[in-house]
């Protein structure tokens, strides 16, 4: 058996790094810029515990500097600085990171002052973009001589003394033809602004190329190194959380509420989640969830950490615990990422069912906006549905807000009786509000998926829509009224034909409808399926099998009862069909145009 050792040829891993170290070519401006906040965290950090001084007055920042004449993009930074041998060892040998040892050797401390770097990669971003890199830098320590180093993204350097001479680096890149878009000052903003904008540190874009008299006066840091979801709860206002919201993610409309996770234990998580209105079609509907890892933006919707369902919402999320790859732009998609994922879920559910349960009337005021969210959740994850199972709300078409129990409560069966066009459905709405029957409206898409889904998880549980439900609903039962009822229903088979819904006849609760037609709630149900998915699978399309209940009630029944049909029998049976159409759903043009002619020659006779 031979064993052997991986080499690697240093002149071709350099381009390899350069090409394709990060998927997205702008990330080398986050990770200098925090590069640059580190070197001040490290200096803050050995400034609290007395290995250095210096003025209290003393102001931090990162500068980026653009200049577009002479093709030059500097980060600029007054932290800890490094000396000669601290350039060699964190700069010329790749994957060894500064930051890493520096948590290490200062591990037991109180941990104030993170340190975002941790794979020492992060600087060789700087030759995605540029022909050749400098660092002008001069460390904290006391006699410490000023550095200059210098590379043209080959595997030779150069190291000499440097001119520096204030604490600090800076790093010049001397930006290639391919990167000439980032000596654009705008873009550069641009860039700063999506990774950088919470930093802890104030940052600074200065454009070179603008006259001297316009740079007289003091710039203003472009980020915000205090954002909102640091604070503890208690101490935010109202007012406080919608301008958050207003200037992160530039909607205007006011966010209905939010949710402030401050959770330091079994994981360090912090961040704002905001229930914006929702499109009730989900379709197009879009959040934005934003992911930090200490304050430097990451990645927006990452379904491993924030469940697809709460990427409807909008927020921030910081999490430095996360581990990320050398890119900073996936996620490793593990058992933590998925602790975290979890209870990000359940904070989510508690706020919901919090509300539910104290604020029941407030509640209700965002149901209509927040129950797409909420559906969908529970279709999408049955932790989320076992959580909030209690706290889904149903509107009726009186506009009152009741759970499932609540409605079933004193109902011998367990059946909920709903529309999905209340304008259309209105005269079977009517019969059964007659008859003290509340309503269910789902007038969306996701409801047709809802409803099947609750069906599922309640057993015994149905839904039916008013239209399939009404004959039964309204049935007053067999007894001696029921006079001529096989003429009746013969009168009509003949009247309406062969392509005549089944007919029928019966005494119903209330005399003011002559007719209702039907179909039942299984084979609507599967017409919508096979008009969704027939021509996808090759299944033959399904036909409606509708019933016309006749009722033995209305006086204009009773009268063709009576008189045995008569010379009119045929205009009146066809007229009332039509009304028990119209009242289902609208009818054709064929079919309304003999209507209107039905109901003009009726109009004639009486």
């Amino acid at each position: 058996m031979a064993k052997g050792k991986i080499e690697v040829n240093t002149e071709n891993i350099f381009p390899v790094i350069k090409k394709w170290l990060y998927s997205d070519k702008d990330i080398f401006i986050r990770e200098l810029i925090s590069n640059g906040c580190d070197a001040i965290s490290k200096l803050k950090k050995l400034a609290g515990i007395g290995e250095y001084s210096f003025p209290e007055n003393e102001a931090f920042a990162v500068t980026v500097t653009v200049d577009k004449e002479k093709k030059q993009l500097i980060f600029s930074d007054n932290g800890i600085g490094m000396t000669a041998e601290e350039v060699e060892k964190y700069i010329a040998q790749i994957a060894f990171s500064g930051a890493a040892e520096f948590l290490e050797k200062y591990k037991n401390d109180d941990g104030s002052g993170s340190i975002i770097g941790h794979f020492g990669l992060g600087f060789y971003s700087a030759f995605m973009v540029s022909q050749n890199v400098e660092i002008e830098t001069l460390s904290y320590v006391e006699g410490a001589k000023p550095v200059h180093w210098t590379c043209d993204g080959g595997t030779e350097y150069t190291i000499e003394e440097g001119s520096k001479a204030t604490r600090g680096t800076d790093i010049i890149l001397n930006i290639d033809d391919e990167g000439a878009e980032f000596l654009e000052y705008d873009k550069v903003l641009e860039i700063v602004n999506k990774y950088c904008y919470f930093l802890p540190t104030d940052i600074y874009v200065v454009n070179s190329d603008k006259k001297e008299e316009e740079n007289n006066s003091t710039p203003a840091a472009v980020n915000d190194t205090q954002p909102l979801w640091l604070k503890n709860p208690s101490e935010c206002t109202e007012d406080e959380y919608k301008s958050f919201y207003h200037k992160v993610f530039y909607d205007f409309n006011e966010p209905l509420f939010w949710i402030h996770l401050n959770i330091d234990f079994p994981f360090n998580l912090k961040g704002i989640l905001y229930f914006p209105k929702i499109n009730h079609e989900l379709k197009g509907a879009e959040g934005q969830v934003k992911l930090y890892n200490n304050q430097v933006f990451v990645a927006d919707n990452l379904k491993e950490v924030i469940p697809e369902y709460l990427l409807l919402l909008k927020g921030c999320i910081d999490c430095p615990d996360i581990p990320l790859n050398v890119s900073r732009s996936f996620l490793q998609n593990d058992g933590f990422v998925k602790k975290i994922s979890a209870h990000i879920t359940k904070k989510v559910a508690d706020k919901l069912g919090g509300m539910f349960n104290t604020e029941r009337e407030t509640y209700e005021g965002y149901w209509d906006d927040i129950n797409p969210f909420i559906k969908y959740g529970c279709m999408r994850d049955e932790t989320f549905y076992d959580k909030i199972k209690d706290s889904i709300l149903y509107k009726t078409t009186d506009k009152t807000y009741v759970t499932m129990n609540e409605y079933l409560e004193g109902k011998e069966n367990k059946i909920l009786y709903y529309t999905t066009n209340p304008d259309n459905q209105a005269t079977y709405i009517e019969m059964f509000k007659n008859q003290n029957i509340a309503v269910l409206n789902f007038p969306y898409a996701i409801d047709t998926h809802f409803i099947s889904f609750i069906e599922y998880k309640n057993t015994g549980v149905k839904f039916e829509r008013i239209d399939s439900a009404a004959d039964t609903v309204m049935s007053a039962g067999e007894d001696s009224d029921n006079t001529g009822k096989e003429e009746i229903i013969e009168l009509f088979k003949k009247v309406i034909g062969n392509d005549s819904p089944k007919i029928e006849a019966t005494l119903l609760k209330s005399a003011d409808v002559p007719a209702v037609l039907t179909l039942s709630e299984q084979s609507r149900r599967m017409q919508e399926m096979s008009s969704m998915f027939g021509n996808m699978q090759g299944l033959p399309e399904f036909k409606n099998e509708f019933t016309l209940t006749v009722n033995m009630a209305s006086p204009i029944i009773k009268k063709l009862a009576v008189n045995k049909g008569g010379e009119n029998a045929e205009l009146i049976v066809n007229y009332v069909y039509d009304l028990a159409s119209i009242a289902h759903s609208p009818l054709s043009n064929e079919r309304m145009t003999a209507f209107l002619k039905r109901a003009s020659e009726i109009a004639e006779k009486l």
